[in-house]
Parts: C-alpha cells; sequence; structure tokens
C-alpha cells in the first residue's frame, strides 16, 4: 500500500538544520512535500525592502533543497486555503510546521490545525525560532516578565529548550511533483527603478551566508562587542539580525556556538554573554508580542495614548529622507535606505529625535523601518519603538532623551561614519562634523559646505524640543 506523504509548511524558518519540522517529517519515512506560502494581504506582510531578502532567501532554499532531492512548492494567497487544498491534492497524512507568535498567525494556526486534526490529518507544531517559548519564562507569580533584566537572568538560567542543534537532512524523499509558481512570478524584486542594487551589494540571503556571518563574527569580532556594538563608525556588530528573522538561523545555533566558544577559551564569557542578552531582548519582545498583541500599534502604558503629538508630515519627510540637518540622525536614515540596515545605535538615536525632538508618534517611525529593513521583525521593531518612546515595557524613561550632537561626538568621534553616508560634510573638520552649524564661515568654505543649500541647517532646535517633549509627558503625568 502506498505511503501518504507528509507536508511541511516553512514559514520564518527558511533552513534546512536545526529545523524541528522538518526534522520530525523526514522521521516519519513518508514522502515529504515542502511548501511556501507567499500571502501579500496577510497580517506583517513583508515590506518592500523584506520582500527582496525573502525572494534571495527562498531562492537559497530552493537550491539547498534539489542538492537533496527535493523541490520546494511555491503558492501564493491565502495560507490556511492553501494548505487545506495542498493536503486534499496530496492526501497528506500529517502537516507539520514551526510556531509563530502573533495574534493573527496564532490564530490561522489554531484554527487550522483544530480543522485538519478533526479529519484524518494529524498536525505536529514545534519550536524553532526561540529559545523558549512565550509561556515558559514567567515570574515567579507564574505571569509574563514587564522588565527585560530579570526576563534575561531567568532565561539565562533555563537555557534553550534544545541541548543540541538539530543535523541538515541528508536527503530528502521528495513526492511526486505538485503544482508550484515559479518564484519570480511574484514580483518580490523591485523593478524600474530597481532601488535594491544598493542593497543587494551587501548582504547575502541564505542559510550557509548566516552560519558563515555567525562563525566569522565569533572568530574576529566578538570580543570587542561590549563596547564596539555602539560604535556606528567600526564593523564590531553581528549582522546576523535579518539572518534571524527570516529563520536561516536559529537562536539556538547562535547560543550554542557562543556556548562552544566560550568553554573552548576563544573569547570571554563577559562578551559572550553581552551578545547573548541582545538575543534574549528579542526573546522578550516576542513574549511582550505574545501577551501584548496589540504591541505594534497601540502603546503598552495607555496614558500615552493621550500625548500631544503632532501632526508633521514635512518633518517626518525630512527625517525619512535624511534631510534633518543633524549629521548622525541623517546618516543613520541614509544607511538605512542605501543599506536596507541600521546600526542599533543609530536606531535608538534616529527614532528619539523623531519623537521626543519632532513629537510625530513612534507608529510612523515603525511604519517606516517595517518597509526598509531587511530584517524588519514585527517584535523587534513594535519593542524597540515603544521602549524608546517610554511607551512600552522596561521602557527608557521619558526624560531620556538623546542629544543627537553629543550621541554623534561620543560614538562616531571622528566623524567616519558621517562621512560615509552624508558625504557633502566629508571635508569638515572632525571638531564640527555632528554640528556643522557651529563651524565657522571660513571653515564651512573651504569644506565645500553650504548650509541650506548642499546640507540643511537643523531642522528643529534641539533644546527647545527637549524642553516641548519634556512639557508634553508632564501634560499626560497630571491627567
Amino acid at each position: 500500500m502506498k505511503q501518504r506523504p507528509v507536508v511541511v509548511w516553512f514559514r520564518n524558518d527558511l533552513r534546512l538544520a536545526d529545523n524541528p519540522a522538518l526534522t520530525a517529517a523526514v522521521k516519519t519515512g513518508a514522502p515529504v512535500i515542502a511548501v511556501y506560502i507567499y500571502d501579500e494581504n496577510a497580517a506583517y506582510a513583508p515590506g518592500a525592502a523584506s520582500c527582496w531578502w525573502l525572494h534571495e532567501s527562498l531562492k537559497a532554499l530552493q537550491s539547498a533543497m534539489a542538492k537533496l532531492g527535493m523541490t520546494l512548492i511555491l503558492r501564493r494567497g491565502g495560507e490556511a486555503k492553501i494548505v487545506r487544498a495542498i493536503v486534499q491534492e496530496t492526501e497528506a497524512a500529517a502537516v507539520f510546521w514551526n510556531r509563530r507568535y502573533s495574534a493573527p498567525q496564532v490564530e490561522i494556526d489554531k484554527n487550522l490545525k483544530n480543522e485538519l486534526s478533526n479529519g484524518d490529518v494529524s498536525v505536529k507544531t514545534f519550536n524553532a525560532s526561540l529559545l523558549r517559548e512565550p509561556w515558559e519564562i514567567e515570574t515567579g507569580s507564574g505571569t509574563p516578565y514587564r522588565v527585560f533584566t530579570p526576563f534575561w537572568k531567568k532565561l539565562k538560567e533555563f537555557g534553550p529548550n534544545r541541548v543540541s542543534p538539530l543535523p541538515a537532512p541528508k536527503k530528502l524523499q521528495s513526492e511526486k511533483l505538485i503544482e508550484s509558481e515559479d518564484l519570480t512570478s511574484w514580483n518580490l524584486q523591485p523593478d524600474n527603478p530597481n532601488w535594491a542594487k544598493k542593497i543587494s551589494a551587501h548582504w547575502s540571503p541564505g542559510e550557509f551566508t548566516a552560519i558563515n556571518t555567525l562563525d566569522n563574527f565569533l572568530e574576529n569580532a566578538i570580543d570587542a562587542y561590549g563596547d564596539g556594538r555602539d560604535r556606528p563608525d567600526k564593523e564590531l556588530t553581528s549582522r546576523l539580525s535579518p539572518h534571524l528573522h527570516f529563520g536561516e538561523i536559529s537562536p539556538n545555533q547562535i547560543w550554542q556556538s557562543v556556548q562552544h566558544g566560550m568553554n573552548a577559551g576563544n573569547f570571554s564569557e563577559a562578551a559572550g554573554y553581552k551578545f547573548l542578552s541582545e538575543i534574549a531582548w528579542r526573546e522578550f519582545s516576542y513574549s511582550l508580542l505574545y501577551y501584548n498583541p496589540s504591541i505594534s500599534e497601540k502603546p503598552l502604558r495607555p496614558e500615552f495614548a493621550g500625548y500631544p503629538w503632532r501632526d508633521d508630515p514635512n518633518g517626518l519627510g525630512l527625517w525619512q529622507r535624511g534631510q534633518t540637518g543633524y549629521p548622525i540622525v541623517d546618516a543613520g536614515m541614509r544607511q538605512l535606505w542605501r543599506t536596507g540596515w541600521m546600526h542599533n545605535r543609530v536606531r535608538m538615536i534616529v527614532a528619539s529625535f523623531l519623537i521626543k525632538d519632532l513629537l510625530i508618534p513612534w507608529q510612523h517611525g515603525a511604519a517606516w523601518f517595517w518597509d526598509t529593513l531587511v530584517d524588519a521583525d514585527v517584535a523587534n521593531n513594535s519593542a524597540s519603538w515603544q521602549w524608546v518612546a517610554g511607551s512600552g515595557a522596561d521602557a527608557s524613561p521619558y526624560f531620556r532623551i538623546f542629544n543627537p550632537i553629543t550621541q554623534g561626538e561620543k560614538f562616531d568621534p571622528k566623524g567616519d561614519y558621517v562621512r560615509k553616508f552624508v558625504p557633502e560634510l566629508k571635508n569638515l573638520p572632525d571638531k564640527f562634523i555632528h554640528a556643522p552649524w557651529k563651524a565657522p564661515e571660513a571653515v564651512l568654505a573651504k569644506a565645500g559646505v553650504t548650509l541650506g543649500n548642499n546640507y540643511n541647517n537643523p531642522i528643529v532646535d534641539h533644546a527647545h524640543a527637549r524642553n516641548r517633549a519634556l512639557a508634553g509627558y508632564s501634560e499626560i503625568k497630571g491627567r
């Protein structure tokens, strides 16, 4: 009697190694049908930059699967409808997938699992994208954490829920081919103009590159990560965030590799745990998302719903284009546009400027990041913007308002980062690179800078803006 196939539904887990859903499906010994579904109308459908990455990542996964004898089936449309259709078309005995954590996605998965299980189709789900499920890391009273430090302490104590990363299958037994759409027909890559040419020069999506990126970071940069992660003028961060978001590498693989490096004495425990604490912030963000489904739209601290925000489309546009007149802010926004990524220290600076200098709601900034970041992740993006805004869990105090001049001077002391992304200022002396309006006219002329012409004057006075932001905070506190 012919054995019924099983379906593996890939989502943000675009890898072969340490993929528990794939491993479990292969272990059944049945033919495996691997499927990826793209629903452009789904909640949290990828923005433009992430669509470019998705195309490249799927292409890499298709190639890796082909070497093992399998075809990745691509379908476009409503997820539940397509899974049901594939199960019916192939008479599949089981469907395997790795879990998701946003409310709309959880609802789709829960309903589909119930529906399929009520028939004669088994559904098996797994944790592949977190070290621990959100409900596994709780306070002593059984509630989710709202402060990061104790969350990190508990996570460090527990460690990941899998001791060793799962190896990639050596061979995949594929079922007879069913209809698959062509990846290019999804139009995930931009055309006319192809703005992704700039981004593609900086990235190589896929599982193979993700592993190499981690190895390179652990070999060459992690010891300097503690202080170096705040220096946008130096290459001292891991740049793993987009690989992690798309599941080309798992947090478990990262955790185990770092632990191995510490145990082998390749780098210090202080450096290793400092890096792992950033992985833990991602875990904390997912816990917040799971227990607070509206985190991407509404402030976690409800009083911030009444903050006196300003409607300033001109200011928002200048911020988006990197034309605020504050060099470190403009460098960050231009790095984002050119590379699809921004250094994390600078993300905090530009976010603070939008929220607290311009008084523009954080949701506008989060939406821009969603469309322009290759690592746009709903949990990280939402929790981090709310942290800067002061409206989230364990938030930065609202009165902590980054000064874009002193931040630039501290973390880009020679102006190398600014000069790279704001070339019109490249000939200014270090002394004035973060505040060109303070330079004498003769210095500006010698550097070829004409304020208000080839580089903007500051669009807001920071000292005035800071007082205005604090007045708004006092207003909502007094209600």
